[in-house]
């Protein structure tokens, strides 16, 4: 048996909605994000190609209703497979054509099958979940992290001694965040911050957090900060939300 592990294997596999619908996009994908799937939309299959060349394994659900027509669907799905067989494709139509079905998975053999969308989105989310899982999409991975050290976007305003200092998040999950600040507080291991303040683009949300760690990067040092128990499930929600939307503009880029 070979045990050798795969990158997708540990960090899980990224997931595109190529040309979603509306509700798919936002109740599909907002419920994936809030599951902890990195999953991305993307609106152009020419360039989605091109991108996934550098992200070989990837998992994409296609809505073969919109943006070229079903004959040349099959075309590019059958096209794209063989130039990047480590592809995992899941077919998404509105159509209840049994032949079409047919088609896609057993002749194009498409490992994430064809799903029907319903009206009832829930259904089609249950489906596509236990697709997922079945294809090991997260790998070991349990939370998605968003990288923020370049931007501007991420803050932390932290109490320390009567006042607040500043910060800069360096990166960011649902579980805890890396930050800098401008005067070093020298935290303690297990030392507990109440009403810590972070700021994500407009968002502001208000955490307790306990001291995990430092390190030095270069003449700085950093904190790892792991957010306690007490933090509302709605700031969770948020983070969430926050860290989805911060990686599909980083996908934006790459793809256009």
């Amino acid at each position: 048996m070979d045990d050798t592990n795969t990158a997708s294997d540990i960090t899980g596999r990224k997931i595109f909605f190529l040309y979603p619908t509306g509700s798919v996009q936002n109740q599909v994908i907002s419920e994936l994000a809030q599951q902890e799937y990195e999953v991305y939309i993307a609106k152009d299959h020419a360039r989605l190609a091109r991108a996934l060349k550098k992200y070989q394994d990837s998992i994409i659900f296609i809505n073969i209703d919109d943006g070229i027509s079903e004959p040349d669907w099959e075309k590019w799905i059958s096209g794209i497979l063989s130039s990047l067989p480590d592809l995992k494709i899941g077919v998404l139509s509105s159509s209840s054509n049994e032949e079409l079905k047919e088609k896609y998975i057993n002749k194009l053999h498409v490992a994430c099958g064809f799903i029907g969308l319903k009206h009832d989105m829930s259904k089609s989310i249950d489906v596509i979940v236990e697709t997922l899982k079945t294809v090991n999409a997260k790998g070991r991975r349990k939370y998605i992290r968003a990288s923020t050290e370049r931007e501007a976007t991420a803050t932390i305003n932290m109490p320390h001694n009567g006042e607040f200092i500043k910060g800069i998040i360096k990166d960011i999950s649902v579980v805890g965040v890396s930050c800098k600040f401008d005067v070093d507080p020298n935290l303690k291991k297990n030392a507990l911050s109440k009403d810590i303040q972070i700021k994500l683009q407009s968002m502001l949300i208000k955490v307790e957090a306990i001291a995990f760690g430092s390190r030095m990067d270069g003449a700085e040092k950093s904190y790892v900060l792991l957010f306690t128990q007490r933090v509302d499930p709605d700031v969770r929600v948020k983070i969430r939300k926050y860290i989805q939307m911060n990686l599909q503009n980083k996908m934006d880029s790459e793809i256009n």
